[in-house]
């Protein structure tokens, strides 16, 4: 399959009158998959009514078919065609934060979507993306399209272009290139299903941000503990990690670049994920420094396209220093740690 390519300017106006757009939309209403930006990563889109449609997405990533896919609507009409109700919480979640990085786990209603999206639950994960291409894609298409992240199923998630051409040139009908994403991370899914909300997955909105809109809000048990079952889309398997094998080091810079000395000794070639505040403090084969630890949404924004730097170094092994878990922070460890399988090492 040639999978075409279509460059988007997403900061001059985005018209449907637009060929590119209109050709992507029109291949998703043929039930062909598309890649588009978001406000967080490039999105996989298909048809989210059709089986035909949404099997191809599972076969392009090579994703398990039980785990459930997100569904990105354009407007809140759409919205209420698939959910059973939008309780009076919602609803504000909905006036503060769409569009944006929010998915919210909902009632659906029965025989509307591919059951393929919903790996057959009785719920359905929504939201709407803050990009004005993404929008007019969705809105040019008539449709609710499902969307994972447009990369092959658990390497790091896409934020160019370009990575997705790597993983998936060949396997898809097209990509929408709209420039580089802006939060980098994907979007925090939220279970509104429940008396009090709770954190399936956190991401580009916090939980403290939520909590001044819903008060209490819960996290899901399988962030905190190893046991627990994952119940979000996008978290049941291991996810967003590089070729090399990954561990993240709760210690003092100096405990890390002993741990780098120790892989040099036996011929390893190390790769160390840091900040721009502490780059100049390592002796390491390759250093990348991942934004700021004063700005945690640089460290976010950059995470993983840093990660594909190391596999474009092709380092044997990769330290990366842990990062305050609190408000975007809590998104970014959760990412790195599923990236490095949980391997954790702690300076005693």
């Amino acid at each position: 399959m040639e999978t075409k390519i279509w460059s988007v300017d997403k900061n001059n106006e985005v018209e449907h009158s637009y060929p590119q757009l209109q050709e992507a939309a029109r291949l998703l209403r043929e039930n062909e998959v598309v890649a588009f930006p978001t406000e967080t990563v490039y999105g996989l889109g298909a048809n989210a009514r059709s089986d035909e449609a949404v099997a191809k997405i599972f076969q392009a990533k090579g994703r398990p078919s039980d785990n459930p896919l997100i569904v990105h609507i354009a407007n809140r009409n759409q919205l209420e065609e698939l959910v059973k109700d939008i309780p009076n919480l919602v609803d504000k979640l909905i006036n503060h934060f769409w569009p944006g990085p929010l998915t919210l786990v909902l009632r659906k209603k029965d025989h509307i979507l591919s059951e393929k999206v919903t790996a057959e639950l009785s719920t359905v994960a929504v939201r709407m993306p803050d990009h004005p291409i993404a929008l007019a894609i969705i809105e040019a298409s008539g449709l609710p399209i499902a969307a994972p992240s447009a990369n092959t199923s658990g390497k790091p998630s896409p934020t160019l272009a370009s990575h997705v051409i790597a993983d998936l040139d060949g396997k898809i009908a097209g990509v929408v290139d709209g420039g580089p994403t802006g939060v980098g991370l994907e979007s925090t899914v939220l279970d509104c299903t429940e008396e009090i909300p709770v954190i399936l997955r956190p991401g580009g909105v916090t939980r403290e941000e939520l909590e001044e809109i819903c008060g209490q809000v819960h996290i899901d048990k399988a962030l905190v503990q190893e046991n627990e079952a994952p119940r979000s889309p996008g978290m049941k398997y291991t996810h967003y990690a590089p070729k090399a094998p990954l561990t993240v080091v709760k210690g003092s810079l100096g405990f890390i670049q002993e741990l780098v000395s120790i892989q040099q000794e036996q011929g390893k070639r190390v790769g160390i994920l840091t900040t721009i505040e502490h780059e100049a403090e390592y002796s390491a084969d390759v250093i990348v420094a991942c934004g700021s630890v004063d700005k945690l949404e640089t460290v976010a924004s950059q995470l993983y396209d840093t990660l594909r730097k190391f596999d474009e170094a092709a380092v044997d092994i990769i330290y990366s220093e842990a990062f305050p878990d609190k408000g975007i922070g809590q998104a970014i460890m959760n990412r790195l740690l599923k990236a490095a399988g949980q391997q954790v090492i702690i300076e005693e």
